[in-house]
């Protein structure tokens, strides 16, 4: 029997971190909830953030500075508008 190599898959930071206008701007003056949300939206499925996927969707200059990672809500309605 050969040995199996198992491979532990690391989670990439979103591609938008070092850019993003809501953490380093927004949540500058709160680090210990910006970890948090850091944590669950950049570092691992970014798909999950509302940012990113008005990012990919449309490209950065669409994503509004107010938009929470976790408004995915508001996602269809920034969408529609930018098509319309």
């Amino acid at each position: 029997m050969g040995n199996i190599t198992v491979r532990k898959e690391s989670m990439a930071d979103c591609e938008c971190l070092a850019k993003c206008i809501f953490f380093n701007d927004r949540m500058a003056s709160k680090p210990a909830t910006a970890q948090i949300l850091k944590k669950q939206y950049c570092q691992g499925n970014s798909s999950e953030c509302a940012r990113y996927v008005v990012f990919k969707a449309l490209g950065g200059e669409h994503v509004p500075p107010d938009l929470y990672p976790s408004q995915k809500d508001r996602v269809e309605k920034i969408l529609a508008s930018a098509r319309a």
